[in-house]
């Protein structure tokens, strides 16, 4: 079909298609201009858009209505929100081989102004649940990158607080670094929910489902403005120098305190003890260091280690404390790879059920009194050795001596802790625990009666040492004191619970057919 003459001068000179020249004109800037005018044809509307100096009509976002760009984004919403109502989602798009097609993308969209023109390649679409759009030509700008890109400090913190979106990375300088964390900290500090006043229930179990619901409400918040922080303190550990980020966090308490507590929980120990050596706590930075020994497995190495400890800048009280870990564990080592070895009658009687390595040195006494008792204060596993070593108070000392000897049944040596020689010689029982609490040492180890006995009346108070007889049912005990109250009444109440041919019951009448005395009851 020939195309006549006036129609083909029309053609060619319209403002929208052109013939092909050999001119400047078409070079790529000139085919971007073309492919534009022919999408903002087909996707927003046949109009004049000849004159590139008019003023650009622009959209919400910002983007030139017609542009590439916004016109690929608004068809591609309308056909989202079009394609959300149905279900499932299928991509019916054909693909299009780039070696099959002899058609450029300014020929394709030119076509539309011929009628019947690849009229086959528009029929091959016709089925399809998508459409097929121009490429971009140019990156598209991110909605809201530009804007939080241009935040300030303050409404950067503002966005972490409510969640949203928000980027650090664009705080180059240190004034827009410190300025931001002292605005997380100054919304920290600014936390006021636990204003929130109560005096208003009068009802006791609604007034404390509130403030229930209240401080729930604080602590989640206290938690988000914690977490916005240590956002900002990790950001600055990122990007700026040891000395420069300890130097500020000097002069802000509340950063600080985070910062330390981030570094703790992180078991970042070495950045830990080089802050707090710059910050002057140097008894800090020495405990810090002092606690990596729980990291170490092998008793020698933590020997070691313990031992280069000793060196640090301590407290007074600490420094003893570390010295007597250091001592504690060096003979631990010592007695363990002895007994390791031990072939005494006490180890093949009562086997050894666990390791003495590490263990406290209340623990350490223990073992000692029951596997060593009686050695010379000369060695190092003798109790009285450790008592002297660690200055063990006599009633820590007793209650370890006194618990291991009973369990061995070894009463002579209980007697022997309790033995003492005034000043003229006589020997005297005394006890710094109180002799209530030995009776129940000795009855926890099935001491026998008469043990339990001499003991029960060694305790000076009568009604005390009634009321600890008549628990551990000490016959004796109980009627000499009801004699020595002269309560004949109580003496025939308890006479009562006795058997008849029982020793301690014909005691008892013995007591009541007496004359000598003179009862008060």
């Amino acid at each position: 079909m020939t195309r006549a003459k006036p129609e083909d001068d029309e053609y060619w000179n319209s403002s929208k298609f052109k013939a092909f020249t050999f001119d400047d004109d078409d070079d790529e800037f000139s085919r971007l201009k073309e492919s534009k005018r022919a999408v903002n044809s087909i996707l927003v509307g046949d109009y004049d858009d000849d004159d590139e100096d008019d003023v650009e009509r622009v959209s919400w976002t910002g983007e030139p209505v017609g542009s590439i760009s916004w016109s690929v984004k608004e068809t591609a919403s309308s056909i989202r929100s079009g394609s959300e109502q149905s279900f499932p989602k299928i991509d019916t798009t054909p693909s299009l081989s780039k070696q099959g097609s002899g058609y450029s993308l300014s020929s394709l969209f030119k076509a539309r102004s011929k009628p019947g023109a690849f009229q086959s390649f528009s029929e091959s679409f016709s089925d399809t649940s998508t459409r097929t759009y121009a490429p971009e030509l140019r990156k598209p700008r991110s909605d809201g990158k530009d804007f939080v890109s241009n935040l300030s400090p303050e409404e950067t913190v503002r966005r972490m607080q409510k969640g949203r979106a928000f980027s650090l990375e664009k705080f180059h300088s240190l004034q827009d670094k410190l300025l931001l964390l002292d605005e997380a900290v100054a919304v920290y500090d600014g936390n006021v929910i636990t204003a929130v006043s109560c005096a208003s229930h009068t009802n006791p179990l609604q007034k404390h489902c509130h403030d229930l619901e209240t401080a729930c409400l604080h602590y989640a918040y206290s938690l988000i403005l914690y977490i916005l922080i240590l956002q900002v303190l990790i950001y600055l550990k990122r990007s700026l120098s040891k000395e420069i980020l300890f130097r500020e966090l000097m002069a802000r308490d509340v950063a600080l305190r985070h910062y330390v507590h981030y570094l703790k929980e992180t078991g970042e120990q070495k950045l830990l003890v080089e802050l707090l050596k710059a910050l002057g706590r140097t008894e800090d930075m020495a405990l810090i260091q002092y606690k990596e020994h729980l990291n170490i497995k092998d008793e020698g190495r933590r020997r070691d280690f313990l031992k280069s400890c000793l060196s640090l800048p301590f407290s007074h009280d600490d420094a003893t404390l570390v010295q007597d870990h250091y001592t504690l564990l060096e003979r631990q080592i010592i007695i363990e790879a002895s007994d390791k070895k031990a072939d005494a009658d006490i180890f093949k009687k009562f086997p050894r059920k666990a390791s003495i390595l590490n263990m406290p040195i209340i623990t350490t006494l223990y073992y000692s009194c029951f596997y060593h008792y009686g050695e010379s204060e000369g060695t190092f596993s003798s109790p009285s050795n450790i008592r002297k070593t660690f200055r063990i108070s006599e009633k820590q000392y007793i209650l370890r001596a006194l618990g291991a000897r009973a369990k061995l049944k070894s009463w002579f040596d209980v007697d022997s802790l309790f033995n003492t020689k005034n000043w003229l010689g006589y020997t005297k029982k005394r006890s710094p625990i109180g002799f209530h609490r030995v009776v129940d040492i000795l009855q926890k180890n099935s001491a026998p009666v008469q043990v339990l006995q001499e003991y029960v009346n060694l305790i000076d108070d009568p009604e005390l040492k009634l009321s600890v007889a008549l628990k551990y049912k000490c016959h004796d005990v109980i009627i000499n004191t009801y004699r020595d109250l002269k309560d004949r009444q109580q003496l025939i109440v308890y006479g009562e619970k006795l058997e008849r041919d029982s020793v301690e019951y014909r005691k008892i009448q013995e007591l009541l057919n007496s004359g000598q005395i003179r009862w008060k009851n």
